[in-house]
């Protein structure tokens, strides 16, 4: 799910740089070519030319944190809040539910974007959150993954999160301008539940890890 929450981009909407820094995940560009997030020139090149190329954006991060997976699983698999700590969602409400799945209306805003869309929920406990929209305006697909593993041998109040967004913007205006932002958002959205976890359950037990970049660090 891809949410939103604030009208502008200051610097109150972003987290801190040293919190990017735990948060740093991977953009997967159209050619399935997998680099860091921040290419700058080529996002300028790209939404000053418009040039005729796929809609489809891909954003993938894995985190070593100092939860279990229960308590990812429990602030991930509340949507119903995503108000309240997601940033620019506006609105999140939860239509149905059921032990394994539910139905949500979730508004997104920020300029130039204002949507509604209804995301489909699978939840299986305490491994698996995934959303997938295909009705909505502003999307032809979007899908919204996290996975919970274990994490260190030696501390069991920690796990491995993986996080992925796949999405296809109906608007080419839309999907360049992607470009420019698009890594900002997943990054504070993958940021945001790890400081809603800390809100509910406290400190993490250790420092988060990006396993992009340390993939050893869980056998540490």
């Amino acid at each position: 799910m891809i949410l939103t929450k604030s009208s502008n981009f200051g610097p109150k909407a972003f987290l801190s740089v040293k919190q990017l820094f735990y948060f740093q995940g991977r953009y997967v560009n159209r050619n399935n070519i997998q680099c860091h997030c921040h290419a700058q020139q080529g996002q300028r090149r790209l939404f000053f030319s418009f040039p005729k190329s796929s809609r489809k954006r891909e954003y993938c991060g894995r985190q070593l944190v100092g939860y279990t997976m229960e308590q990812m699983f429990e602030v991930v698999s509340d949507v119903e809040s995503y108000y309240k700590f997601v940033p620019w969602c506006k609105r999140s409400i939860v239509l149905s539910k059921t032990s394994d799945q539910l139905k949500a209306d979730l508004i997104v805003g920020f300029p130039p974007i204002n949507e509604s869309y209804t995301s489909n929920v699978t939840l299986v406990k305490p491994y698996l959150v995934k959303a997938e929209c295909m009705d909505g305006r502003l999307f032809h697909y979007l899908l919204t993954l996290w996975r919970f593993s274990p994490g260190l041998k030696r501390e069991q109040q920690s796990c491995v999160v993986d996080f992925q967004i796949t999405f296809e913007f109906k608007s080419t205006f839309h999907s360049h301008l992607s470009n420019l932002f698009f890594d900002q958002v997943a990054r504070q959205m993958e940021g945001a539940f790890i400081n809603e976890v800390g809100k509910r359950f406290g400190p993490p037990t250790i420092m988060s890890r990006n396993l992009l970049q340390n993939p050893q660090a869980v056998k540490s």
